[in-house]
Order: structure tokens, then C-alpha cells, then sequence
């Protein structure tokens, strides 16, 4: 969770009782659940209405296709997933012309 060990955790436990006291902690535990309840609410709502209001079109569209590293991660670092033709590569012998597409100039 963001990086947080128990070690972690068990501290920012043990400064908030000492900040705030145990007769508070439980309180201010409830409302840190209830803050999270409501911003995890609204963010279905927003990917409700964006799916909606994108169409049909888009319903099998997933929200992490669209994050910058998950494509880089996809297209070009090396993984399984990757075409085995795009895969090899060839050294040019001394003299050797590399391949020319027409098309992609």
C-alpha cells in the first residue's frame, strides 16, 4: 500500500494516538473510512458517465489501456507479447545496404 511497510504503518498509528488521544482516534477513524467511501464513490460515477458518454463504441475500453507506461510498457519494452519478427535482429555485413521501405519515407 503506497509503498508502506507494517513498520511504517505502526508508526503513523503511534503518532496519531499521541496526537489525538484515544478517545478521538476511533472518530477520526470513521471519518477517514467515510472520505474514502465517498471519493472511491464518485470516482465509479465519473467512469460510469464516461463510459456513457463515450457510447457502445467504447465499452470494452479499459481506463489503465490509456495510462502513458502501460503503453510504453506494451510497445516497447521486451516482453512475451512481443512479435517474434520484430524481435531478431540482423548485423549488416561491411558493405551491406540496410532494407529500404519506399513507403515509410
Amino acid at each position: 500500500m503506497l509503498g508502506m511497510g507494517v513498520p511504517e504503518i505502526g508508526l503513523i498509528l503511534v503518532v496519531a494516538l499521541l496526537l489525538f488521544g484515544p478517545e478521538k482516534l476511533p472518530e477520526l477513524a470513521k471519518q477517514a473510512a467515510g472520505f474514502v467511501r465517498t471519493v472511491r464513490r464518485m470516482a465509479d460515477n465519473a467512469k460510469n458517465d464516461l463510459g456513457r458518454e463515450m457510447g457502445e463504441d467504447f465499452s470494452d475500453l479499459n481506463l489503465r489501456d490509456l495510462d502513458p507506461r502501460e503503453i510504453v510498457r506494451r510497445n516497447f519494452l521486451d516482453d512475451d507479447t512481443t512479435p517474434a519478427a520484430t524481435k531478431e535482429t540482423r548485423i549488416l555485413r561491411p558493405g551491406e545496404r540496410p532494407p529500404f521501405d519506399s513507403e515509410a519515407t
